[in-house]
């Protein structure tokens, strides 16, 4: 049977009833954890990959891996506090197709090996210097080896987008024979294109019909999505993906993507949570330093942000004229940003969220001040559009976090540090920090004297620095974008000490954030 679905923009295409089920039943791999972390300069300590695997496991996934136990001792107790979190999903190690390897994975005690095998000609040339045959019989010992010891075994075939097709034929009968549970087709350098794809996996899901297969994908040509959804159309029964995309290179198949692909356009709901993408977004980019790109689908900054007038009152109408799907389906919000584009209605609807309730004559005061702003060439940040309502309703924010002192000491042979005397809510703080610089030092020693206040709940998303005049007395302009909760700002400060800067920035944050918080429970 042939269903007919109605997509986005009104095309009507068919897909059979049969793979509309298969999809419902499709399984996921997450490769954060090893795949994701060798993203150049990624480092993860075992309580950043318990952290991350915690959110992994409570959206939903199927299998994590954890890492590749023969890595090092550090990356094997990272993979052993994973395992005894004791997480409903299957824990795995990534091994090469060598016995010290799953040795080394036995001492983690997984669940089950990603067994990475060469499968084009290419890679068993340059990389091993081996013969198909000599590939197989490893590949034979070493499935052998992990059914031995209980282990579920995941045979890849990596390169296997470029591989010869009677060479998977081959592995995958190998592996049929050494009783691998899953197989797994890897386009490993993202070179594969979406009609390849699917003939390929067409083929070989109706060679071996009984045992799962897996597509893992990277996106060097932008294709990941496209050819993971071809793979599955296709017959494979599970996907391989990482959070934010994360990965070598262009990084790998993102994993929000294909989930919310097969949600909003296929209609095909798989039994993970998708309000939690965005916090999950953010639980990895921040354990692994990695920030995500403003224009990032689903999660970037500004994948539901809108500044263009006839945008901004278009969604205000009606969210679907220019939003794919509704923000907190993922965990998000809408967010109106002010410039040069903006409009008034858009401009109503951000000071009515800041909790200021204006009068016509002064919301045209106020979108005249912004849009002069703007005409010179300066982003309009939170802080500036309240500072401008203030001066022309007259009000007044309460510093409700007040800097005492701060003093800093760095240098080439000493670590820097930074001390802060802060007063909030009638009480003073002290406190110190260290960090790699003389600003990161100060950040530290703020955030170490507000731990235990309720300011500590304040995040810190992004950290921009501008020049704004040269040489080397130049002023600097910070600017900085806080989140508490729901609720998020941005804020500068400008100087010619950096240090300073950044401070004045931070404070002026906290206390937006605060005052917006407040004016919102006045509110209500």
């Amino acid at each position: 049977m042939v269903v007919t679905i109605l997509s986005v923009d009104k095309d009507v295409f068919s897909i059979d009833e049969e793979v509309l089920k298969r999809l419902k039943n499709v399984r996921i791999f997450d490769t954060t954890l090893r795949d994701g972390e060798q993203t150049p300069g990624c480092i993860l300590t075992p309580p950043q990959k318990v952290k991350i695997a915690r959110a992994l496991d409570e959206f939903g996934i199927h299998v994590i891996e954890a890492g590749m136990a023969i890595t090092s001792v550090g990356e094997r107790e990272g993979i052993k506090a994973v395992v005894k979190e004791g997480l409903n999903a299957e824990i795995c190690s990534g091994c090469r197709a060598v016995i010290v390897d799953i040795e080394r994975s036995l001492e983690c005690e997984v669940d089950s090996i990603h067994l990475i095998v060469a499968s084009s000609e290419l890679h068993r040339r340059e990389k091993f210097g081996k013969t198909l045959e000599e590939i197989l019989e490893i590949t034979t010992n070493c499935i052998d080896f992990a059914k031995d010891h209980g282990l579920i075994v995941e045979l890849s075939a990596e390169d296997g987008s470029r591989a010869d097709i009677n060479d998977l034929f081959a592995l995958f009968t190998t592996g049929k024979e050494a009783k691998a549970d899953r197989f797994c087709v890897c386009d490993t350098v993202g070179v594969a294109v979406p009609e390849q794809i699917y003939a390929r996996f067409k083929t070989l899901t109706e060679t071996f019909p009984n045992i799962p297969i897996s597509i893992h994908c990277h996106n060097d040509f932008g294709l990941a999505v496209a050819n993971t959804l071809a793979a599955l159309k296709g017959g494979g029964k599970q996907f391989h993906g990482t959070i934010n995309g994360v990965g070598e290179r262009a990084g790998n198949v993102a994993i929000e993507e294909v989930v919310m692909s097969l949600k909003a356009l296929y209609g095909v709901e798989l039994p993970v949570k998708p309000e939690k993408i965005f916090e999950l977004s953010r639980v990895v980019s921040d354990n692994m330093n990695l920030p995500v790109a403003f224009n990032k689908a689903l999660v970037g900054e500004n994948a539901f942000a809108h500044e263009s007038g006839i945008h901004s009152s278009a969604v205000l109408k009606n969210p679907e004229t220019y939003e794919p799907i509704a923000p907190n389906i993922i965990g998000r919000r809408r967010r109106l940003v002010m410039g040069k584009h903006a409009g008034k209605a858009a401009l109503k609807e951000v000071l009515e969220e800041f909790g200021f309730h204006v009068n016509d004559e002064q919301l045209i005061e106020i979108f005249d001040k912004m849009k002069k702003l703007a005409d010179l060439g300066k982003k309009v940040t939170d802080s500036d559009l309240v500072a401008i309502t203030e001066t022309v309703t007259e009000g007044t924010i309460e510093e409700a976090v007040k800097l005492d002192e701060l003093t800093v000491v760095t240098g080439n042979k000493i670590t820097s540090t930074a001390s802060v005397k802060i007063a909030t809510n009638g009480k003073e703080f002290f406190s110190s920090g260290y960090g790699t610089g003389p600003v990161d030092a100060a950040m530290k020693a703020i955030e170490s004297a507000l731990k235990n206040t309720a300011i500590s709940q304040i995040h810190l998303e992004d950290y921009h620095v501008d020049a704004i005049t040269g040489g080397t007395e130049a002023v600097v302009n910070v600017r900085v974008t806080l989140r508490k909760g729901d609720n998020l700002i941005t804020a500068s400060g400008a100087g010619g000490d950096i240090v300073m800067a950044s401070v004045e920035a931070m404070l002026t944050g906290f206390n937006k954030l605060i005052a917006l918080e407040k004016r919102k429970n006045h509110e209500k």
